[in-house]
């Protein structure tokens, strides 16, 4: 029974480090398309284009993200942003944020 249990642990922990592993896919994706935006204008499309694909839709899926047209819309408007991920996951960026959104609500 312990050998159950220490298995099922195992595979769990597994299933984490891969889904963490196609999740930075999915960023790296996110600031390619970024790139293409800065550099041809056509980030959104990209990223519409590579999340529609079956490719796309199996990373997505690995990463735990449901590849549905409001995902895709989503990642498109994080591209259209062109805030690299890297910076929009710091806590500044979501300090900064938060504060530019109270200030607009006051």
């Amino acid at each position: 029974m312990a050998d159950f249990v220490d298995g099922t642990a195992f595979n769990h922990e597994q299933g984490h480090r891969a889904r963490k592993l196609f999740a930075a896919v999915v960023l790296a994706a996110l600031d390619d398309a970024i790139a293409d935006d800065k550099k041809y204008g056509n980030g959104p499309e990209q990223i519409a284009r590579w999340a529609r694909s079956r490719d796309g839709r199996e990373v997505l899926s690995c990463a735990g993200i449901d590849p549905n047209e409001r995902v895709v819309s989503g990642l498109m408007e994080f591209v259209a942003r062109g805030v690299r991920t890297s910076v929009a996951l710091s806590r500044e960026e979501s300090e900064r944020r938060q504060l530019q959104e109270r200030a607009e609500a006051a």
